[in-house]
């Protein structure tokens, strides 16, 4: 039952439901509630199979092509960043998403990935259903647990359109500038975490 619990903090902590919702928020402040909904059952399904995939095939594929982890975190860090500069200057974000309005899927990126299936939930779905040390049956377990998670994050996004309707338009265009300035400061975070793996075979 504790190693339940603690996969379970895992992978809330790396998925991030709320921070998830935070940024939800501030790239769909221009779709319809209706389309609103729809990108978030997208996002989720795009994760959901992303992270099973990990599951499945990470440590062959992560082996196979010889990407660290580190090195996915930074290219998302720089991605984040950029999305977030966006976001604050007007330029990004608060746009109607759709994929022939927008030229492509909001629920793809930034949702999906990197903020829900992001360097730390794939991560956090190799190790914890590695074959060398998990049973099928426990690796059974993690992979209903990150599903549940993946549920509750569904579940937040769904309460978007009712912190619409608190915000109002001039409130939703504020939130959409703080929200960039909150998504920049993640990406700097990002960035900050993976440059020390990165760099520290080369001081070696």
């Amino acid at each position: 039952m504790n190693v339940m619990v603690e996969n379970f903090l895992t992978f809330f902590t790396t998925i991030d439901p709320v921070g998830t919702l935070t940024i939800f928020i501030g790239v769909t402040a221009a779709a319809k509630p209706q389309d609103r909904n729809r990108i978030a059952i997208r996002a989720i399904i795009y994760s959901a199979a992303i992270l099973l995939a990990f599951v499945v095939l990470g440590q062959l594929f992560l082996n196979s092509i010889g990407i660290r982890l580190a090195a996915f975190e930074l290219a998302g860090g720089i991605i984040f960043f950029l999305f977030g500069l966006q976001m604050v200057f007007g330029t990004g974000g608060a746009v109607a998403e759709s994929k022939e309005d927008a030229g492509h899927d909001v629920a793809v990126f930034p949702i999906a990935v990197p903020s829900i299936a992001s360097p730390g939930s794939i991560l956090a779905a190799v190790v914890l259903t590695d074959n060398r040390n998990f049973s099928f049956y426990d690796q059974l377990l993690t992979t209903a647990i990150m599903l549940s998670v993946l549920g509750l994050t569904l579940v937040l996004l769904f309460q978007a359109n009712r912190i619409y309707g608190w915000l109002g338009q001039a409130g939703s265009t504020l939130v959409v500038r703080i929200m960039g300035m909150v998504l920049a400061a993640i990406a700097v975070e990002m960035v900050l975490e993976a440059l020390p793996e990165l760099i520290k075979p080369l001081a070696v």
